[in-house]
């Protein structure tokens, strides 16, 4: 019986050879050196360090030598593919830095620029004009009051002396709710935010109301079936028509600039008593008639000549809405008014067509910026 077979046949396993192990690792050492950036480095890891790699081949054959050569063969790898492990973490690590360095000195930015590559945003001039009304009443010591949209036919109407039968309901073209045993509206004006406020609390009382009010109108030029308001309410002792003057004018000058005041025609409304319909010196002509920027000699195109804007209506309450909605109107008085927001904006900025506040179309708030 012959012995255990100590000799191997050095052809099957060359690559496990000194001389092959050394070269292999030579080979990927000076590879690794030559990479220039990452991306060559990752192609190299792949040929000298991956799966079809000299080294991991080499590493393949080791069990297929006598089990007293296993170990030294197996030490010869190993140290090998250490390192050039060891040579691509450097490698890596010194690329990375070199590509920071590039990075920094390339493409510094210099964040103090202006930049349009994202367009400033805006937002639509019903909402910030809203906010400039309710700022100028906060400033003179006025709350803001708001209310639902979906209003209880009682407080829409019979608060504000529109009885079932009278007449004026008429002047409203209503939004109903149905069923009709609901007795629920869209609101067509914002007083009834004032019902609401009289009703939950005792005078003095100083409140505006801007919102959005529903009329079955003609979508057009100067109409909407949805626009908003902005309403007015003070009640305390011994208020008169020449605190709703100064209100007003002061209003009027915030909103338009100083010189302009109002005048009063008298008018009729269910809920002030008296009643005036509010005119506004034009802005434009400052009450001339006639354009300046033509000499004088052409009519005002604002206001046809007549030197003064329809702005709004206003009023003393009227005893009657006192009394329901629990005020005692042998004590107290109050004033009211209300004007359209979206009519003021038209007159402030010069809006020629009312259907551009609605459209969405993102170029027209853009024009005014995210305030007025």
């Amino acid at each position: 019986m012959s012995g255990p077979n100590s000799q191997f046949d050095p052809v099957e396993v060359a690559v496990l050879q000194p001389e092959a192990v050394d070269a292999a690792r030579e080979a990927a050492l000076a590879a690794i050196e030559a990479a220039g950036d990452p991306e060559e480095l990752k192609a190299v890891r792949t040929a000298h360090a991956g799966d079809r790699s000299p080294l991991a081949l080499a590493n393949r054959e080791i069990g297929a030598l006598p089990p007293q050569a296993r170990k030294e063969a197996g030490q010869r790898v190993g140290k090998a593919r250490g390192a050039v492990e060891q040579a691509l973490g450097r490698r890596a690590a010194v690329l990375e830095a070199e590509h920071e360095e590039r990075m920094l000195a390339t493409e510094t930015v210099d964040v103090t620029l202006p930049t349009d590559r994202q367009p400033a945003g805006a937002r639509h001039p019903l909402t910030t004009g809203a906010e400039l009304i309710a700022d100028i009443f906060v400033a003179m010591g006025w709350e803001v009051a708001e209310g639902p949209v979906i209003e209880a036919e009682w407080l829409n109407f019979d608060a504000l002396n529109l009885g079932p039968d009278h007449p004026a309901r008429t002047m409203q073209d209503t939004f109903w709710t149905e069923p009709a045993s609901d007795h629920l509206v869209l609101r067509t004006q914002t007083s009834p935010v004032q019902a609401r406020t009289m009703l939950s609390r005792t005078p003095p009382i100083y409140v505006v109301s801007p919102g959005r009010v529903f009329r079955t109108d003609e979508y057009d030029a100067t109409h909407s079936p949805v626009f908003h308001q902005v309403e007015g309410l003070a009640i305390d002792r011994g208020i008169s028509m020449a605190h709703l003057k100064g209100t007003l004018d002061h209003f009027a000058t915030a909103m338009f600039g100083e010189g302009i005041t109002t005048r009063f025609r008298p008018s009729y409304f269910p809920f002030t008593e008296p009643s005036a319909e509010v005119d506004l010196v034009c802005f434009v002509c400052r009450g001339s008639g006639t354009d300046p920027e033509r000499g004088g000699s052409v009519v005002c195109r604002t206001c046809k000549g007549e030197g003064w804007i329809e702005w709004g209506g206003c009023g003393v309450v009227n005893p009657r809405v006192l009394r329901a909605c629990g005020v005692d109107d042998t004590e107290f008085t109050g004033f009211a008014f209300g004007m359209g927001i979206d009519r003021s904006l038209m007159f402030r900025h010069g809006i020629s067509d009312m259907r551009d506040l609605f459209e969405g179309d993102v170029r027209f708030a853009t024009t005014f910026g995210s305030e007025l």
